[in-house]
């Protein structure tokens, strides 16, 4: 019968034999004996699992967030998740499990945050695993998010107003700063990542190097844009809004609105919102050429978020009224109405 057995070599202890017909020669990283048969009798017992019932059955979460991690996997927020699911293997977590974490770990947290730092994080460390033949593929239900009147685009109105006063105020590089976000959809981050030789105004261009996808990402500048940057004086080495801190745009932009009666709104709202939102009411562009020019990469978010059915009714039925061509005019309905009641004639 397939077995292991201990064999000393150079003072350390071994794991000799085979499990299911697959040889094994495997340190046990002690040179106590005492602890080397500790060590093999844990080590043969998951061995003969794996050999009965697969990977699934052997496979602790938190092997799946190491690997998951090792290979590109954003780690922000594992840790509180790992320590929740420490030794569970992995092919035993439901999707109700995973929902009753976040509710553990974000009890007074919007579902948004659930969402994002607890179920997202916990469903891309399972799926990674069952990429890796650990355990099953898994589907979590989101929490319900209410929608969000938070990010309202802002109007040519707006930005012409903050610009004025930005202006009044001496302060070029965030007037540039907000008319870039506004015209390209760039983060607040990316915009103020921005460096000097990352811009070709000949071209029109501008090169996002830290995306929030870790790509490399196009801009195409307008005329108006255009002539603001020129009047930064770009250098090669240095930012080109000259701002370090997201935080200080949007102090900054708070205090400008304050100062010309317009309503505050964020880096998010004036910038990538609003262009999301405005991109879509331009004649003829469709919602591929808005996604790339924005840089977005899913579809479905792009349409929950910016695609929306405008007085869709009233536009179908003058669709039908185009097709249909004339049609003859329904006759007023007359003054005195016969009465029904009950099928029986009034």
């Amino acid at each position: 019968m397939s077995d292991l057995e201990l064999k000393e070599r150079d003072g350390v202890w071994y794991a000799y034999g085979s499990i299911g017909g697959k040889r094994i020669r495997k340190s046990l990283g002690t040179r106590d004996k005492k602890r080397a048969i500790e060590i093999l009798a844990q080590f043969k017992a998951t061995a003969w699992k794996r050999h009965t019932y697969g990977e699934e059955a052997v496979r602790l979460f938190e092997e799946a967030a190491t690997s998951y991690m090792q290979q590109g996997g954003e780690a922000r927020y594992l840790v509180p998740i790992i320590k929740y699911f420490k030794g569970r293997t992995i092919g035993t977590i439901k999707p109700a499990e995973i929902r009753s974490m976040a509710l553990v770990l974000y009890p007074r947290h919007s579902p948004a945050t659930r969402n994002r730092q607890a179920v997202i994080p916990a469903r891309a460390v399972i799926n990674h695993a069952h990429d890796l033949g650990w355990c099953g593929p898994l589907k979590v239900k989101m929490f319900d998010v209410p929608k969000s009147n938070k990010h309202k685009p802002v109007e040519r109105d707006w930005i012409d107003a903050f610009l004025e006063q930005a202006d009044k105020d001496g302060l070029p590089h965030l007037a540039a700063c907000v008319l870039f976000m506004h015209q390209t959809a760039a983060r607040v981050s990316e915009a103020i990542n921005l460096l000097g030789e990352h811009v070709d105004l000949n071209e029109r261009i501008a090169v996002l190097s830290k995306t929030k996808t870790e790509e490399w990402s196009v801009r195409h500048l307008t005329a108006e844009l255009v002539a603001r940057i020129v009047g930064l004086g770009l250098q090669d080495g240095e930012r080109v809004f000259s701002y370090t801190e997201r935080a200080s745009v949007n102090r900054r932009m708070a205090k400008v609105c304050e100062r010309a009666g317009i309503q505050r709104r964020s880096t998010h709202s004036a910038g990538r919102h609003s262009f999301g939102t405005n991109a879509m009411s331009v004649e003829g562009a469709s919602i591929k050429a808005a996604m790339d020019a924005g840089g977005w990469k899913s579809a479905k978010l792009f349409m929950e978020t910016y695609v929306h059915s405008k007085d869709a009714g009233r536009a179908l039925a003058e669709k039908f009224d185009r097709q249909n061509g004339k049609f003859a005019t329904i006759p007023a309905q007359p003054a005195k109405r016969k009465g029904y009641r009950f099928g029986k004639k009034g």
